[in-house]
């Protein structure tokens, strides 16, 4: 399989920071963005295998964006990540179409297990 293009989404700066520079030194494509609005325009521009996404963010939140990015890139996997999360925001994610829930604080050996195991799930575009 080709390097994995993730992008993160949190509204903790130095979460995104962190996060990417670690995915990136594990061989990863990884960006970060701050906002759900941020991720909705970059995934128009800039071609992933999986997103990483907070549930709880200012504004637009992970499950609205969840919604947005399976309406417009159905392959796309997106895996949820919460720090106040329940079993009932995990469902309800996965119901809006999210590959994975995670709780924060993630490790990464586990986290980058589950990015790897979404991107060979990502379904092709349709024709």
């Amino acid at each position: 399989m080709s390097k994995l293009r993730i992008l993160i989404v949190d509204d903790e700066e130095e979460l995104v920071g962190a996060l990417v520079e670690r995915l990136q030194l594990r061989g990863m494509d990884a960006y970060g963005v701050t906002s759900g609005a941020e991720a909705l325009v970059f995934i128009q521009t800039t071609e992933l295998d999986v997103v990483l996404l907070d549930m709880k963010m200012p504004g637009l939140g992970g499950l609205q964006v969840v919604k947005k990015i399976k309406a417009e890139k159905p392959q796309l996997q997106v895996v949820l990540l919460t720090g106040h999360g329940s079993t009932e925001d995990a469902e309800k994610g996965i119901e809006c179409g999210a590959f994975d829930c995670l709780m924060k604080p993630i490790k990464i050996e586990e986290l980058c297990q589950v990015l790897g195991k979404a991107a060979e799930c990502q379904e092709p575009p349709a024709p």
